[in-house]
């Protein structure tokens, strides 16, 4: 780690002059000034010295980036808990470190680098510099390095992955967190994203190899070494062409009269988008003028999140009212994620909820591949899988109809290692979701893509239009024919970690120690899982079928009327979320005693197991 008397080009005076009497915050001082070349960053934390910031200095410097449920995550900024030029050498070093293990023919196989158009002025970090720092890093130890000349839809990185034979990927991204934030999301060769062991094993490597290497700050090896390959051409050609295995109605969708509006949201998604709906025969889409151009400020809206609904989603809206569009399709930021909403015969707008799109996605691939299946598929053969979070409404579909249905921990990680498991021993695998919008249609990509999904809405709403029906009148349908499903899901901020854990151990041992609440107000639970400890009351040796996640607080609860309802952190964010889905039978039809049942419930249960005033959260608002 080297000597701490050579301090190089370290202003030793100030180090000296500021010595905090803090043994592990001085080391990790003199280490930031020592390796950090960013000149803007290395000013942050001098600065920070210089005023005797010292809390925020030990914030800054004595935390460590962790995998959360979607690779790395933070905002960008000197430190070492920070996005940065550093933590992402950091990081790729313990890539490099943790593939040279696994993989003798590292070399051979290459790594694919992709990345998106955020950035900040203040610590000059972009992803694109960030990107080639990661390529820099491998191609200094002499490894081929797939990196794209322009930014990219995340999807585009594990498809690159699988289609290039590379060991691994990393898309410098934050998707549709705040404009601050940036991110290191890893993809394993299978083409999903990492999941344990191999997160916990990379944190291990980064932590032996903190020091940077010789070359891993040399960018211009980007432009210099014969190692580096620039793949867009190829994969964006080779992803087009494989989007038409999932277009049914191509003469169709030549003909419809239908016009769709496309925001990209200040993000990656134009280009892409308009390319696909080509690669299905529609007309291009219109897209939204002020959000089409990427925006690392975001100037448009609050919040990047398509997510949120009708407020972030009101040029759009306003467009499409103008251009007599009825569909809107909104990518987030960096297009692995859609929204749609549909103009009603009243007038007013309809935003789908995941789990509302997800039961159109599901009705329609499966109805496509009745449709076109050779006589020997068979549907016992056939899968979709959702995050235990999502909701059940494919369960039910799948009840219904023969296939297969399959629940996985909340995280696309999961999806995508599930279904390349699947994948391999011959299944067909039709469709799978997660409630916050993201889709997986088609298995070309083993992770959510808001391309692929916006141009699958497409073709669905123009079949759909020629028998005069629109999106929700179909959605409608389906709930007549396999239930209704009516969820709600929303969250609170809690900035305390340790509030948080309080709120998790006492539904833990609720009323007694090791014991779960049997009733909630006047609603009896029949089931509790709790996937941080392993728990299910379901299952006769009372464990979870689901892996144990203890990084992480999730409960789920079963009431005895039909809903279930689970309390979970997020991976990415200071929020504790709330999941809850009245599931009724086919029969049960009353629409309006449902939402008020399931509204009633969701009240008691924040009231009595979040309580929400006691411990100081703050509901979710935009």
């Amino acid at each position: 780690m080297g000597d701490q008397g050579d301090v190089g080009d370290v202003n030793s005076n100030l180090l000296i002059s500021c010595s905090t009497g803090d043994s592990q915050l001085d080391k990790a001082i003199w280490q930031w000034l020592t390796w950090d070349k960013n000149p803007k960053t290395k000013e942050q934390i001098e600065n920070l010295l210089r005023n005797g910031r010292n809390k925020e200095l030990r914030d800054r410097l004595c935390r460590r980036l962790t995998f959360g449920t979607a690779g790395l995550r933070s905002a960008m900024g000197a430190g070492f808990c920070y996005i940065n030029d550093l933590t992402v050498i950091q990081s790729t070093q313990g890539m490099y470190k943790y593939l040279e293990k696994c993989f003798p023919d590292f070399k051979q196989r290459g790594f694919v680098v992709g990345y998106d158009t955020r950035g900040q002025v203040t610590s000059s970090c972009s992803s694109l510099r960030l990107a080639k720092l990661t390529a820099a890093v491998l191609l200094a130890k002499g490894v081929p390095v797939y990196l794209f000349s322009r930014y990219v839809p995340t999807p585009f990185v594990p498809y690159a992955v699988q289609q290039l034979g590379a060991v691994a990927g990393v898309m410098i991204t934050a998707s549709h967190n705040r404009k601050e934030d940036n991110g290191y999301k890893v993809y394993w060769e299978n083409g999903a994203q990492i999941t344990s062991p191999h997160d916990k094993e990379i944190l291990k490597c980064i932590d032996e190899c903190v020091e940077p290497w010789n070359d891993s700050w040399n960018e211009n090896l980007v432009d210099t070494s014969t190692l580096t390959q620039d793949p867009l051409q190829k994969i964006c050609a080779s992803y087009m062409e494989d989007l038409k295995k999932i277009c049914y109605h191509r003469k169709l969708n030549t003909q419809t009269s239908l016009k769709f509006v496309h925001t990209s949201f200040h993000g990656v998604g134009h280009d892409y988008v308009q390319l696909a709906f080509q690669a299905f025969g529609f007309q291009p889409p219109i897209p939204v003028p002020e959000q089409k151009d990427p925006d690392p400020d975001f100037s448009t809206v609050k919040c990047p999140n398509p997510e949120e609904g009708e407020s972030v989603l009101e040029l759009s809206l306003r467009l499409a009212e103008k251009e007599g569009a009825r569909v809107v399709v909104a990518t987030d930021p960096d297009a692995d994620r859609l929204a749609v909403a549909e103009l009603q015969e009243n007038g007013r707008w309809k935003v789908f909820t995941g789990n509302e799109l997800a039961a159109l996605f599901g009705w329609w691939m499966f109805t496509c591949w009745k449709e076109s299946r050779s006589k020997d598929r068979d549907v016992k053969n056939v899968y979709m899988l959702a995050t235990t979070v999502s909701s059940k409404i494919l369960k039910a579909i799948a009840l219904k109809e023969g296939f297969h249905f399959e629940e996985t921990l909340p995280g696309f990680k999961w999806i995508g290692s599930r279904v390349k498991d699947l994948l391999d021993n011959g299944k067909d695998v039709l469709f799978a979701f997660e409630e916050s919008i993201g889709f997986m249609c088609g298995t070309s990509v083993l992770d959510k893509d808001g391309v692929s999904a916006a141009v699958v809405t497409a073709e669905m709403a123009a079949l759909l239009d020629t028998k005069n029906q629109t999106l929700a009148q179909q959605l409608t349908q389906i709930y007549t024919t396999y239930g209704y499903h009516i969820s709600k899901t929303s969250y609170f901020l809690c900035y305390d970690p340790a509030t948080i854990k309080r709120i998790f151990e006492r539904l833990r041992n609720f009323g007694s120690a090791d014991s779960y609440p049997e009733c909630c107000g006047t609603y009896g639970i029949l089931h509790v899982r709790d996937v941080t400890t392993g728990y299910d009351s379901s299952q006769l040796n009372k464990k979870s079928v689901l892996p144990v996640s203890k990084n992480s607080q999730m409960i789920t609860f079963t009431f005895q009327n039909g809903c279930v309802a689970t309390l979970r952190t997020s991976g990415t964010e200071p929020k504790i979320k709330y999941y809850a889905e009245m599931c009724a039978p086919p029969e049960q039809s009353d629409v309006a005693f449902l939402e008020e049942d399931l509204q009633k419930l969701i009240g008691v249960l924040i009231e009595n197991f979040l309580e929400p005033s006691k411990n100081g959260l703050i509901w979710r608002s935009l």
